[in-house]
């Protein structure tokens, strides 16, 4: 299914967006690399077989994006897939918390994937085929401590794309909301603190989680089956996504029991 498919993956210089770039290249995909690292990018470059591009991207760099596009096409003729995967994360209180940190992560997580989602859409709607993907995360289903941001931005992701879902329907093209749970990537060492500083430490959750070589070989079975969401994780966070809809209140107490702790 993806042999020959031109993938345009973001925050593809680590973690998931790394992950898979590399399980697509074994499939025989051509890949867009995009990040801000471009030295992280030549690394995973390497990493992959087959023909890969490196584009260097900030998503928060919304009048860079006709241009990337433009390079993506002139050097593939087409864009197949979509993989919006750039992305940070937070460990702060909401009180502890200025407004520019929120004002980040909404840029980064949000407004960013909607922009090169935009600017991406033009070419699928004339080539009348397409995926695009986004990440969004467990926390985009259920909100806990120290992630007040994160979790409003990955509830954001996952309406925005739900909506565009439903606008493209019939127009050849795919979209899938992909959900990890706890995956073992640097996600908590970039994540800001409230006063915009990094946290730089592993979260012992990500420590434990999923590895996400796993990871991306589950998300590529999603895709090849057009699930429309597709939960990815193998800890008990993953079963809180049902209990939370047919039993809300226990994961109410149990997220607030985690601020105790």
């Amino acid at each position: 299914m993806f042999e020959k498919k031109v993938v345009w993956i973001t925050g593809a210089s680590s973690g998931i967006g790394e992950a898979l770039a590399v399980a697509f290249s074994r499939q025989g995909a051509s890949l867009a690399l995009s990040a801000r690292r471009e030295s992280e990018l030549e690394r995973v470059r390497k990493r992959c077989s087959g023909d890969a591009m490196i584009l260097p991207l900030d998503v928060t760099d919304h009048e860079s994006m006709p241009a990337a596009v433009a390079a993506v096409c002139e050097r593939f003729g087409q864009i197949d897939m979509l993989i919006n995967n750039a992305g940070i994360s937070q460990r702060s209180l909401c009180i502890d918390t200025g407004m520019e940190v929120y004002r980040r992560i909404m840029e980064v997580d949000v407004m960013g994937q909607i922009a090169l989602t935009r600017a991406v859409l033009p070419v699928m709607l004339e080539q009348g085929s397409g995926h695009i993907s986004v990440t969004s995360s467990v926390a985009g289903k259920i909100g806990v401590p120290y992630r007040t941001g994160y979790c409003a931005a990955k509830h954001a992701v996952i309406g925005f794309f739900d909506a565009l879902r439903a606008e493209v329907a019939g127009k050849g093209i795919q979209v899938a909301t992909i959900i990890p749970g706890y995956i073992r990537t640097n996600i908590s060492v970039a994540a800001l603190k409230g006063d915009g500083s990094t946290f730089g430490s592993v979260d012992d959750s990500i420590a434990g989680g999923m590895d996400a070589d796993r990871c991306a070989d589950v998300i590529l079975k999603g895709i090849r089956r057009g699930k429309p969401e597709i939960p990815v994780g193998e800890g008990v966070e993953m079963k809180a996504l049902w209990i939370k809809r047919f039993f809300p209140g226990i994961v109410f107490k149990k997220t607030a029991a985690m601020l105790k702790n």
